[in-house]
């Protein structure tokens, strides 16, 4: 995905955009497989990385892609229902310029490349995608490309030492035949066979 090869957002975006239809108000303090996130936070987050990945495929730095989002949860708005997918949209939109993969942008207060910010941006909605699916009880299968390209940056991601090790927590191990979704779930630190508590079913 990186150099000049560019992926299109949009069938991931619009997934997550799926599932976030589907969530009812009665869910939004359930429990999610991101540690301390209720439903709430996690589409609190994905409304606030969309912004910000959005942002930085345009390269207008500012507020929206120097904060680090580990810094403070972002509240989910009040019309989040409508805001959510708009963002998504825009977010994949944005994606669309061969330009923003070029070039350096910033994203939560990070400088890196477009083409890596790319991929962190596909990386966040494939596996917050799983999270949500996951918190709410709906089927998910995401797109199988952006699926590839989260996978691939996840493994990256382990085997860099300087990283130590998982992006989002310690790996789980994961058989080497398992559905590639699983794969990708486990390297991001999560259990693939995660349920909700039994109060929150």
């Amino acid at each position: 995905m990186t150099g000049t090869t560019t992926l299109d957002l949009g069938p991931q975006a619009r997934i997550v955009a799926r599932l976030a239809a589907g969530v009812p108000d009665t869910r939004l303090g359930d429990p999610t497989p991101c540690p301390h996130y209720s439903v709430r936070d996690l589409l609190g987050h994905l409304a606030g990385l969309a912004v910000a990945f959005r942002d930085a495929a345009r390269k207008d730095l500012g507020p929206t892609t120097d904060t680090d989002p580990g810094e403070a949860a972002t509240p989910l708005p009040a019309d989040w229902r409508e805001e959510l997918p708009r963002v998504l949209g825009e977010l994949a939109e944005a994606w669309k310029d061969p330009a923003a993969w070029t070039g350096m942008t910033r994203a939560g207060g990070v400088d890196l490349p477009g083409d890596i910010a790319a991929v962190v941006a596909v990386d966040e909605l494939v596996i917050h995608g799983w999270d949500l699916a996951r918190a709410t009880g709906q089927d998910y299968v995401p797109d199988q490309a952006a699926l590839r390209a989260s996978h691939a940056f996840l493994l990256a991601a382990a085997e860099d030492e300087s990283r130590g090790g998982g992006i989002f927590g310690p790996l789980v191990p994961v058989p080497d035949d398992a559905p590639l979704l699983d794969r990708a779930v486990g390297l991001s630190g999560r259990e693939p066979d995660w349920t909700p508590p039994a109060a929150s079913l």
